[in-house]
């Protein structure tokens, strides 16, 4: 008997041991882009970088997890998380109530303006509708900037592209009068020798929250309440604790985050 008590408790601790072990081997998988620095990028050698992946890792270490990522188009992002593809998306999406009747989203991790690059010998002097209207405006499909664009510049041409690269592309070699995207990602393109082209035109204004949403947040399946929480709590205390201005000043001269909230 007390041998086989004693076979049972081994077993038993065996298995606790095991349930442990596979609790802190939990593995978080993310997806992401690639094709929209400074947030994020696929380099030469086929690694993920930039702003959202540092994010990404720090929250998995704030939530003790594991995290794997995994390189997805953006047009078929959303669809690749609801196949179960990956568990989270942080590739700078926008929170929109269109998005939210797909996924469910943590409340901002960053929020940046929209803005208007054109040639710096560009005669054009203003951002509104009038100033472009006749041109050709080059825009990502499938993001808030695409949506304001159509909806806003009704008198142009929006031309709709993969990612930002192949706008900036366009922009660069004559081929579009003027593109829209986020600023930083403008900016840090405009840096470039690839940017040395072009300018910062203008910021659209207003910038509409029915548009651009609140920020970009973590997007996750419907109904993943407790991932949502989770996520939402490492934000909160990446900010509190310092991780998030490490990353932040890793990237940009100022905070990223916007106005509290």
């Amino acid at each position: 008997m007390r041998t086989a008590l004693r076979i049972a408790l081994a077993a038993s601790a065996a298995l606790l041991t095991l349930g442990v072990a596979q609790a802190q081997e939990k593995t978080l998988r993310i997806g992401t882009e690639g094709a929209y620095p400074p947030f994020n990028n696929l380099t030469s050698d086929g690694q993920l970088v930039g702003f959202d992946i540092d994010i990404a890792k720090a929250l998995c270490d704030e939530m003790k997890v594991k995290c794997t990522f995994v390189a997805q188009d953006w047009d078929g992002i959303i669809p690749a998380l609801q196949a179960g593809k990956f568990d989270a998306i942080v590739a700078s999406m926008s929170i929109t109530p269109e998005r939210q009747e797909k996924v469910d989203f943590t409340h901002k991790y960053y929020n940046t303006p929209s803005a208007i690059a054109v040639p710096k010998d560009s005669p054009l002097k203003g951002v509104t509708k009038e100033d472009l209207a006749g041109k050709n405006i080059g825009v990502a499909t499938t993001t808030t900037h695409f949506n304001y664009a159509s909806k806003t510049y009704t008198d142009s041409t929006i031309k709709g592209y993969p990612s930002s690269p192949e706008e900036q592309a366009d922009l660069a070699n004559g081929r579009l009068d003027a593109i829209e995207d986020d600023i930083v990602v403008l900016q840090q393109w405009l840096d470039s020798p690839d940017g040395a082209c072009c300018k910062i035109l203008g910021q659209p204004s207003p910038q509409p929250v029915e548009i651009f949403g609140p920020g970009a947040g973590i997007a996750v399946r419907k109904g993943e309440t407790d991932l949502v929480n989770k996520l939402n709590n490492a934000i909160d205390a990446i900010r509190k604790n310092g991780k998030y201005k490490g990353i932040n000043d890793k990237y940009f001269k100022f905070d990223v985050y916007g106005a509290e909230s």
